[in-house]
């Protein structure tokens, strides 16, 4: 592709609102604008459950951004990452068949992010929280969840740990490993890096040590707050310390979700059958034919490798399944069930390249919705 096609492409954007009612004649304009739309109106004023059945907000997901962490792009702000948000959009729609709005918003300010999504609310049914860099994403998130009554998801933090998960079951059976019993490393500690760690706790793996750039989260390091403090101590049982040497050495998995490089003297240290998942974009932690000399299953987030760990395997169906199924929340039981859904997918053909089903299945989508669905409890 050359650039020329990149930006015709992009030209006026990438999407369009459409009509989904007829509007060829004086009555069909009648019913749908005035007169006949007061009639709603004046339902949902005095009913206002009836909204959520007789406008489109409750099928809506609202793509909110504040350009601070895009794509490997950084801090480029709002304007910039309208873009990427468009195209989080057309995903919405061709991978999960659900309506969104890209929602960019020019303040970085916890707060105020927030006092605008809760104003704005009415409008839609769900928020997918995007490229919004950490440590402020996981307050954000957290708060958004109990101000909005209303699944809420940081997809650069669940969507990439679903995937991640689903690949990582499928790896281990490859390789003739019990998931709860690997040891793994994740080098980067901030949105991705934390909750793939959290829900790789869920599923029952018990030995998990992060990295940051200056070193292995422990509990004797003295620097740490907030996350990275708090996941100190709840991983790293053999109190390892640090860099990627020390803690690859005879390590079953290495998860990459950081713009770091690992040398390939420290991927030979992990012990036979390893898994090597560099998920770093567009350059991966390490190059996948170093890898290959060294691991039995390799995984990255590009598309022209083996073994995609793609976010579109995962956000689409997650917020369709909690949309179709009326769900306030999306949890840590939805998200497991979107994880065996894809992981389950991939087993009539599984091999070390083929741990993952492509993002253009069309399995997927139909399988993570309908799991998400049934996953959902009454009162979530």
């Amino acid at each position: 592709m050359t650039d020329e096609e990149i930006f015709a492409a992009h030209e006026g954007g990438k999407l369009s609102v459409g009509v989904d009612r007829p509007l060829a004649s004086k009555r069909d304009l009648s019913i749908a604008y005035t007169p006949g739309v007061a009639q709603v109106s004046r339902a949902i004023a005095a009913e206002p459950d009836l909204a959520r059945t007789h406008t489109w907000a409750s099928r809506l997901v609202a793509v909110v951004s504040d350009g601070t962490a895009v794509l490997g792009l950084g801090n480029i702000g709002p304007s910039a990452s309208l873009p990427v948000m468009e195209g989080k959009s057309a995903l919405f729609k061709t991978f999960g068949g659900l309506d969104s709005i890209p929602i960019v918003l020019n303040t970085t300010d916890v707060d105020q992010i927030i006092e605008t999504l809760v104003r704005i609310a009415p409008s839609f049914g769900a928020v997918n929280l995007e490229d919004i860099s950490a440590p402020r994403c996981f307050e954000l998130e957290r708060r958004l969840i109990e101000a909005l009554d209303m699944p809420v998801m940081h997809d650069d933090q669940h969507g990439t740990a679903v995937v991640a998960l689903a690949a990582l079951t499928n790896a281990a059976k490859v390789v003739g490993k019990e998931l709860a019993g690997l040891r793994v490393v994740i080098a980067g500690a901030g949105a991705a890096g934390i909750a793939v760690a959290e829900i790789l706790l869920t599923a029952g793996v018990t030995d998990i040590v992060l990295l940051d750039s200056k070193g292995t989260l422990h509990a004797g390091r003295g620097d740490l707050a907030g996350m990275k403090a708090e996941f100190a101590e709840r991983t790293n049982p053999r109190n390892v310390a640090g860099g990627t040497a020390e803690a690859l050495a005879g390590a079953d998995v290495f998860i990459g979700v950081s713009s770091s490089t690992v040398p390939e003297e420290d991927i030979a240290r992990m012990a036979d059958g390893a898994i090597v998942f560099a998920l770093s974009n567009p350059d991966p932690e390490v190059a996948p034919d170093v890898a290959r000399r060294h691991a039995a299953v390799v995984a990255t987030g590009r598309s022209d490798f083996p073994n995609q760990i793609n976010n579109v395997l995962a956000f689409p169906g997650i917020f369709r399944g909690a949309l179709d199924a009326g769900a306030r929340r999306i949890t840590p039981a939805m998200k497991l069930a979107a994880a065996a859904a894809i992981a389950e997918l991939a087993e009539d053909k599984l091999s070390a390249d083929y741990i993952v089903p492509s993002p253009l299945d069309p399995r997927v989508g139909p399988a993570v919705t309908a799991a998400v669905a049934s996953a959902v409890r009454p009162g979530e």
